[in-house]
């Protein structure tokens, strides 16, 4: 299910060491004997998942989820009838520039399902599966699950992290679920008890949450339907260092001022320009009586992130922690996601708790908003996550 769009460029080298290791150990037939303790930037975080709900009684299902966010949520659902590998983990990393290596070959060729996101961010994984060609392997991808097309406009339009969209979230599970039913379908009702306790958890732990912000932020109901796009009410201003953030703040009812050239210039590991980096300069001038927080990539460190995060905090801003994968790796998806939805409130919150005092700066009022793109789904949370709870 590899992805034959326009790659970044960022991929490129990478892609030709994965398949040049891949190849080049195959052939030797020593691939397989490579120690788990390859040299690489992350290391493969083998877990074997269990859970209490109900009993199994098929065979051990292996899997292999590129990113442990992915990883998991397959884990949850399987629970002691699958052995779950998640590659990329490492917290010190940033998981955009991963490089595989023999070892990830190894795991992908021997697993009878592989979860990647897709949207370029792990091509790496795409290469692997597509080169192992591994008879009877599902292949599940989520920028297919939720139906972004491989087209240059996605890649150019669209972030690529879909784990912190809730309703992407949803279906991608859903996916998950039907994947594991149809490699052991004897132990469907095992899956489906285990499925209806993560839908439940997700969304108690935080999806609820960002519903309920929604609704305060970004001034309508959860009830409404349409729901494509909103034009927010515009009454909360974040700023944020890489596009990662946009999901999150559709899903909470939040504007973000932070240029999109910014925000995907860092994501991609380049420099923004002068102009958006002045842009993003000048509204976080503007004090946190005008911009209420800034969200922080702490896995997509450049000199700008740093250079931006001391501007904010010289103007008072308060700065709330956002990470690509599962940190620290031991806690469950839905775990880590209401600590980052937490840490969102307490940002947003700090003059009110007296944690900062108010700042008014000296930039005109933020006029410049952009908003998350790339969501076809027009039932917010509440309605969405119903319908895929059953």
């Amino acid at each position: 299910m590899q992805t034959s769009g326009p790659k970044r460029s960022r991929y490129v080298i990478p892609a030709i060491v994965v398949v040049v290791i891949l190849v080049v150990a195959a052939a030797a037939g020593l691939y397989l004997a490579i120690q788990h303790s390859q040299s690489s930037t992350m290391s493969i975080a083998s877990t074997t998942s269990s859970s209490t709900t109900g009993t199994s009684s098929g065979p051990m299902i292996n899997i292999v989820a590129a990113e442990n966010f992915w990883g998991s949520l397959v884990s949850q659902l399987a629970g002691t009838h699958g052995n779950v590998t998640s590659i990329v983990s490492d917290p010190n990393t940033d998981p955009h520039q991963y490089e595989a290596n023999a070892a990830d070959a190894k795991a992908i060729a021997n697993a009878q399902l592989v979860i990647i996101n897709g949207m370029q961010y792990d091509t790496w994984a795409s290469l692997l599966i597509n080169a192992s060609d591994t008879p009877g392997q599902i292949v599940l991808d989520a920028q297919q699950v939720v139906g972004l097309p491989d087209t240059p406009a996605t890649y150019a339009n669209i972030n690529p992290h879909l784990w912190y969209s809730p309703w992407y979230v949803n279906d991608t599970v859903h996916a998950m679920y039907n994947a594991l039913v149809k490699i052991d379908p004897t132990d469907e009702a095992y899956f489906n008890a285990n499925y209806v306790s993560l839908n439940s958890s997700l969304y108690q732990t935080y999806m609820k949450v960002e519903d309920s912000m929604r609704v305060q932020y970004g001034g309508s109901s959860s009830t409404v339907v349409q729901d494509v796009l909103r034009q927010y009410s515009g009454n909360v201003t974040i700023e944020a260092t890489e596009s990662i953030v946009q999901f999150f703040a559709n899903a909470t009812g939040l504007n973000i001022a932070t240029p999109v050239s910014f925000m995907f210039a860092v994501a991609e590991g380049n420099d923004p320009s002068p102009s958006a980096i002045a842009t993003m300069e000048q509204q976080l001038s503007a004090g946190n009586q005008t911009i209420r927080c800034l969200e922080y990539n702490i896995q997509t460190v450049m000199p700008i992130t740093q250079t931006i995060k001391q501007v904010a905090t010289q103007y008072q801003i308060p700065i709330a922690d956002v990470s690509e994968t599962v940190q620290p790796p031991g806690l469950t998806f839905q775990a880590w996601q209401g600590g980052e939805v937490a840490q969102l409130q307490n940002c947003l919150n700090s003059i009110a708790l007296g944690n900062l005092p108010a700042h008014v700066g000296t930039a005109s009022p933020v006029t410049q908003t952009t908003k998350s793109v790339g969501f076809q789904y027009q039932i917010p949370i509440a309605e969405r996550w119903a319908t895929r709870s059953q």
